[in-house]
């Protein structure tokens, strides 16, 4: 009788064969923990596609990516632009790509022409926009066509002139049931998922029970039912990041080892050395 394979544990996950869908994020509420992180890059979309559920192409990439001083300056192009790279990039985790300022907010048709313009231009799955109780019109005009929404509650970068700055919000009653009453309107017009940002744990908590789409926490709760951090700040390319970051590297100091032992090299002439440089070959005789 011949032998029986044995199921092996494996220290990388399984490779999906197609990429992962709008409902099937949604079906994930109150189950599997959602992983998500950002992304603006086709190689750092390839390292991540394995591992996450969902990129984001985020228009954080305005501020670590471009150096600008808020998400505000961020244009369409720049987002199809970043879409198209995640997009070469990954095979299987679903790519949402953040709709920027000024181009989906002054009306639903308006939305529709810029979230149908990046889904086309990028191949992405879903676009995701900044929600407040005023988006609920926009999000069923967007679903109904075709569009995938997700949204984006409590602290919104993009409205950031308003709100006093990048501040966590939900700490009082009134703004509280302001963000939980967005969440809910973002739910009932049909997003599959919602964004909840810098907010206090009981009120993400409170949240998360009160929708029937995943809750998605970035400085909320571990109780949501999914996370996602700014891929820069979880991997440390910068000094200082928000308080809610858990940084799982230090690149920011390998990378300047690494700059600072190049420069030495090359003044003192070790780079390039020999198993760097080419030569002509021998002729045959």
């Amino acid at each position: 009788m011949s032998a029986q394979p044995q199921n092996k544990s494996h220290s990388r996950p399984v490779k999906r064969a197609r990429r992962i869908t709008a409902p099937q994020i949604s079906a994930r509420k109150g189950g599997e923990p959602v992983v998500c992180l950002t992304a603006y890059d086709a190689p750092t979309a390839e390292i991540m596609d394995e591992h996450v559920d969902l990129i984001l192409v985020g228009d954080s990439l305005g501020m670590v990516v471009h150096g600008l001083p808020s998400t505000v300056g961020v244009t369409l192009d720049m987002m199809i632009l970043h879409g198209k790279a995640v997009m070469r990039g990954s095979r299987t985790a679903m790519v949402v790509v953040d709709l920027p300022f000024g181009s989906y907010e002054a009306s639903k048709e308006q939305a529709f022409a810029a979230a149908s313009r990046v889904m086309m231009e990028t191949g992405c799955q879903a676009v995701k926009i900044e929600s407040g109780t005023y988006a609920a019109e926009t999000i069923e005009y967007l679903v109904t066509r075709g569009i995938p929404v997700m949204s984006h509650v409590g602290l919104r970068p993009q409205s950031m002139h308003v709100l006093g700055g990048f501040k966590a919000r939900g700490r009082t009653t009134e703004i509280a049931d302001e963000i939980l009453a967005n969440a809910k309107a973002a739910a009932a017009a049909g997003s599959f998922a919602v964004v909840v940002e810098g907010v206090s744990e009981d009120l993400a908590n409170r949240v998360t029970r009160a929708v029937d789409i995943p809750t998605i926490g970035i400085g909320a709760s571990a109780q949501c039912d999914g996370q996602i951090l700014v891929t820069p700040d979880m991997l440390g390319q910068f000094q200082r990041v928000p308080r809610f970051v858990k940084k799982y590297a230090n690149q920011l100091d390998a990378t300047r080892e690494a700059v600072m032992q190049y420069a030495l090299d090359v003044k003192d002439r070790s780079f390039p050395g020999e198993d760097n440089l080419y030569h002509f070959k021998k002729a045959d005789s």
